[in-house]
């Protein structure tokens, strides 16, 4: 398929810039793939879809303050905002080095061999190589041991939200901005069909016999960077590292030889269980990186049902949405949505195609 058969008119007002006040309220947008029939439901009532044996896979990665503030070093006296420099913590490449890829704003200004400053000298980093345009690969100035890292990580960032929100970081943004699934830290973007579930929400699934079970996959900007050729076959993806229990494995497995749900609570969770699939269209435990690119036509081995958030025009994410619902029916969901004013990316609504 080409680019230009995923482009739609999408009203801006109808882009979340807040969450749902309550997690599990946002509304739910249910497509039956099969017949393209279409139900409006609130999410907490998702509880309906599901019965004994189901399984649901959540992703466990948690979001780290990835954005920081800084300077260069010959620019720290410059009282000047257009001297304040942008870096976005993408890629761990090496823990012990504390080497990372990273994004530069503005990357005209940054060089290698510059020194960059953060948090009035309490972390220190050097540029030692051009990846892209704007991505650079750092070398931090750090002695300490990982755990004080992180802390002063979390201390100076700020949680990445995107900048399509069009708006600056909340006090609210480092809670909602996190599932409550979130265990392992790794991720520079939140996987967000996850932002609708609460406690209360999992113990009633649960009361149902409904399995929930994790994988984890570290959620870099890779997912939400837009597709620059117009045939898709061309368009390469950044690998994300992930993670696949041995008793997530078995789960699936099971709920598949018994006919029962298996549900992809998002499209990290789907491209990830698409990334470990055996001859026999079972899940495997595994561990690596995934460069994963789904788009249709798709022909999906385990996953059944999906939940995920309604997302931008000509993005990677809505392709793997149409890929598993029906190119037609998708788009088709998304233009009642658009009538309906769902609201759409990170913080809004969610669809479930069974």
């Amino acid at each position: 398929m080409k680019l230009s058969e995923f482009k739609f008119d999408l009203p801006s007002e109808l882009i979340a810039q807040h969450p749902a006040h309550n997690r599990d309220e946002s509304r739910l947008l249910v497509l039956h793939k099969d017949t393209g029939k279409i139900e409006h439901k609130v999410f907490k009532e998702i509880t309906q879809y599901f019965t004994d044996g189901d399984v649901l896979v959540s992703n466990n990665t948690k979001v780290f303050p990835a954005r920081l503030i800084g300077k260069k070093d010959k620019a720290l006296n410059d009282k000047n905002p257009a001297a304040i420099i942008e870096v976005f913590l993408l890629r761990e490449l090496n823990r012990q080095e504390r080497l990372w890829d990273v994004l530069v704003d503005p990357a005209r200004k940054i060089r290698v061999g510059n020194k960059l400053i953060f948090g009035d000298d309490l972390l220190v980093a050097e540029v030692i190589d051009n990846t892209t345009n704007r991505g650079r690969t750092i070398k931090f100035d750090f002695k300490g041991d990982l755990d004080e890292f992180y802390k002063i990580i979390h201390t100076l960032g700020e949680t990445p939200i995107p900048r399509e929100l069009g708006r600056e970081v909340e006090p609210e943004d480092e809670k909602r901005y996190q599932t409550i699934f979130a265990e392992h830290i790794g991720a520079v973007a939140a996987p967000t069909a996850g932002l609708h579930f609460t406690i209360q929400l999992i113990k009633r699934l649960q009361l149902k016999n409904v399995n929930i079970h994790p994988i984890t996959l570290h959620v870099g900007l890779g997912t939400f960077r837009s597709v620059e050729v117009e045939d898709l076959t061309k368009h390469k993806t950044d690998s994300e590292s992930y993670k696949i229990p041995v008793e997530t494995a078995k789960a699936v497995n099971v709920a598949l030889d018994s006919k029962k749900r298996v549900c992809a609570v998002g499209t990290t969770v789907l491209k990830t269980i698409e990334s470990s699939v055996t001859a026999s269209s079972h899940l495997k435990e595994s561990e690596g990186w995934t460069d994963k690119f789904i788009f249709p036509p798709y022909d999906f081995k385990v996953v059944n049902s999906l939940i995920t958030n309604l997302h931008l025009p000509e993005s990677t994410l809505l392709m793997m949405a149409c890929a598993f619902g029906g190119y037609e029916n998708v788009m088709n969901a998304y233009k009642v949505a658009i009538e309906e004013k769902y609201r759409f990316y990170t913080y809004g609504d969610a669809m479930l195609i069974i």
